[in-house]
């Protein structure tokens, strides 16, 4: 390139840095991946170098990231928050090492290895031993006062424990949960609020809430670093781990994973260590920081006009690429639901090749607007199917197409649904469709369902895979010949299991109607449904608004009923049981428990340790209970877990029983059906 394709080359560069850094420090709202950007900075660093007359003092190499988001006040930091050069290979290490030594020559140097947590960086102020002000890190040298957030984190100490130092600066790492992360993306995506791209982005969004009741239910947590001492005479420490242990002993979070190394080696290996074990972790790290350990070698090696000279960060390999949408299929699960996934050019990210990603369910793909021939930002988080964070729209070209979900099944054909406050579509052919027959024969065998003996997990599967069970019904049809012939089935084993085969044919309607598998139906509901109607063909012909003039039925399980017994193939599967004998009639009196659920509504609020949600909902629904996300005056009572929110406040104001979780299992423990 002559010289002028070389400035018009770096003034491109600066251009698109500069625009990348606009979408990500002031919008919040990242299209590259970092791999991506670091490429971009690190190739403007080599030019500016190379060609140091189109310098410029308004380069994105010369200062750290763009001003911060408005809407709080400014704060400016005592010291700078500067960025640190990054190394990628172990050349990039040893570079780093040899600059120290020519520096400061006849040295030895002490290298301290911290995890690079993957958060939002914070300076934390305190005057005379108290919290006086929390900033975010901004620009480096001014962020955004978010103190009114910052005390609502437990993990951060509000008063020091005998503060010898009387003014100080503290810096860390805020950061969000993997386990806090998927529950507000849960969460949200219940409220059909669009969900957090990743763990960083959801820390960032929830310390820059106006109301501090948000950020205090976020699960926010902390890691503390180093400390800037506004009097530096009357800090005696020569080294960081002096500092650490300093800021430990008076009551600040630090990271257990911090290691002293003597050769720049050891702490090399020791990254590279952490590549492979940090899924292991509650937490995102993005990589490892490397730093001289004395205060004084520090303090001669100074600082470039961006970085510290005495410090590195080592990056893992990019867990995020962008790639194109070649096409969107749809995977059938083992309980019917339908997972649209997007076909990917294929793409190297951490070291494998990505060919595709899950969408998850046609809500999702309508609110990030994925469509076929879209480029997209994919992740990767380690053993997970990668997912699509979002689309770059801003260089789609029309030629895009929207994607539908199918209403028909594509293994088996049956018909698709999604029922009335669900995001997932479902096939209705569960005791017929291939992707969901071994789970549904399982349920189908259970002791409460149809309750066959010997019939297990491993017999099921065997049975499936050589094609001998095609659907429920084929149980009563097994060649007691061919059994026998299977490996580990004894004749004996094959007259039992065919005696309990035929014994089931005689079980109550209400054992019948819970082995179907109907979605919502529990054991509970099948036996209400077995009171309210005599037969199968009864219940088969009912329609939406008779189910619910049921007190204990509601929209949900009313409509899931109606549509199972719509489908064709499931019709196909009763006919063959009842031609085969298995019984379809209410043959004794049923008794629903009328104790303590029987007509009640119960509302769970909160995080759940000891049952999950679909757990806690399955048990109420057995015993004869319905269970609401709703609080109101018909609320009968509400279970609450861990952070319980606005339904655990609306429940006191009208005067609602309250339950704690484990006042609910010392409750169902009383009840046997």
């Amino acid at each position: 390139m002559n010289k002028g394709e070389v400035e018009e080359y770096i003034k491109n560069l600066r251009e698109k840095i500069n625009y990348h850094n606009y979408r990500y420090y002031v919008l919040d709202d990242p299209i590259i991946s970092d791999g991506e950007y670091d490429k971009l900075m690190k190739e403007l660093l080599r030019f500016e170098e190379k060609y140091p007359e189109f310098k410029d003092p308004l380069s994105p190499t010369q200062r750290v990231g763009h001003v911060p988001v408005s809407g709080f006040p400014e704060a400016l930091h005592r010291m700078p928050m500067l960025s640190l050069q990054n190394a990628f290979s172990y050349e990039d290490m040893m570079n780093f090492h040899t600059k120290i030594q020519k520096l400061i020559p006849e040295e030895k140097i002490e290298y301290v290895v911290e995890l690079k947590i993957d958060g939002l960086g914070i300076a934390l102020l305190y005057e005379n031993g108290k919290l006086a002000r929390g900033a975010t890190r901004g620009d480096g040298y001014r962020g955004e006062d978010v103190t009114h957030n910052i005390k609502t984190i437990k993990s951060i100490p509000l008063t020091l424990i005998e503060p010898i130092y009387p003014n100080l600066e503290v810096y860390g790492e805020i950061y969000m949960t993997k386990k806090g992360f998927k529950r507000l993306n849960e969460e949200r995506e219940k409220k059909g609020e669009p969900l957090f791209a990743n763990p960083r982005n959801a820390a960032a969004g929830s310390l820059r809430q106006l109301d501090p009741r948000i950020t205090a239910n976020r699960g926010l947590d902390n890691f503390m670093y180093r400390v800037a001492f506004l009097n530096m005479e009357a800090a005696p420490f020569d080294t960081h781990m002096e500092v650490l242990k300093y800021l430990k002993s008076v009551g600040f979070r630090i990271n257990p994973n911090i290691k002293l190394f003597n050769t720049i080696e050891d702490a090399y290996n020791y990254c590279v260590q952490w590549k492979d074990i940090k899924e292991e972790l509650d937490y995102e790290i993005d990589g490892m920081v490397v730093k001289v350990n004395s205060l004084r070698q520090r303090q001669l090696l100074g600082f470039t006009a961006r970085n510290p000279r005495w410090a590195i960060a080592y990056k893992f390999p990019a867990i995020q690429a962008t790639t194109r949408v070649k096409d969107i299929i749809v995977q059938v699960g083992r309980t019917g639901a339908l997972t649209p996934v997007a076909i990917l050019e294929p793409v190297e990210i951490s070291g494998s090749t990505v060919g595709r990603a899950t969408l998850h369910n046609e809500d999702e793909i309508k609110r990030k607007d994925v469509r076929i021939d879209d480029t997209v930002l994919i992740e990767k988080k380690g053993s997970v199917i990668p997912e699509i964070v979002k689309v770059v729209k801003d260089i789609r070209t029309g030629k895009e197409r929207v994607f539908k979900m199918p209403n028909k099944c594509p293994i088996c054909g049956s018909h698709v649904i999604k029922l009335p406050g669900e995001a997932v579509s479902r096939c209705m052919g569960g005791m017929f469709c291939p992707a969901q027959i071994k789970g549904a024969i399982r349920h189908f065998a259970s002791r409460d369902a149809m309750n066959i003996e010997g019939l297990g997990k491993k017999l099921i599967d065997k049975l499936v895979d050589m094609g001998f069970l095609k659907d429920v019904a084929d149980v009563y049809y097994l060649d007691s010949y061919k059994l026998t012939n299977l490996e580990r089935m004894g004749k004996k084993s094959v007259e039992n299991l065919m005696s309990e085969i035929e014994k089931s044919k005689t079980n109550d309607l209400y054992r019948l109607v819970y082995a179907l598998g109907i979605r919502f139906v529990g054991l509970g509901t099948a036996k209400i449904l077995a009171m309210h109607f005599d037969s199968l063909n009864k219940l088969m012909e009912i329609g939406i608004d008779e189910l619910l003039n049921i007190p204990e039925i509601g929209p949900k399980i009313s409509d899931s009923i109606y549509e199972f017994f719509r489908e064709k193939n499931n019709l196909t599967v009763i006919n063959k049981l009842k031609k085969v004998g298995v019984n379809t009639e209410r043959i004794k009196e049923i008794k629903v428990q009328d104790t303590l659920f029987g007509g009640k509504i119960i509302v769970f609020t909160g995080t759940l340790d000891l049952y999950s949600r679909n757990k806690a909902k399955e048990i109420v629904e057995t015993l004869g209970g319905k269970v609401t996300n709703n609080v109101s005056k018909n609320t009968s009572f509400i279970v609450i877990g861990k952070d319980p929110g606005s339904k655990y406040d609306k429940a006191l104001k009208l005067g609602i029983k309250i339950l704690t979780e484990k006042e609910f299992m010392e409750m169902i423990k009383k009840i046997k059906i």
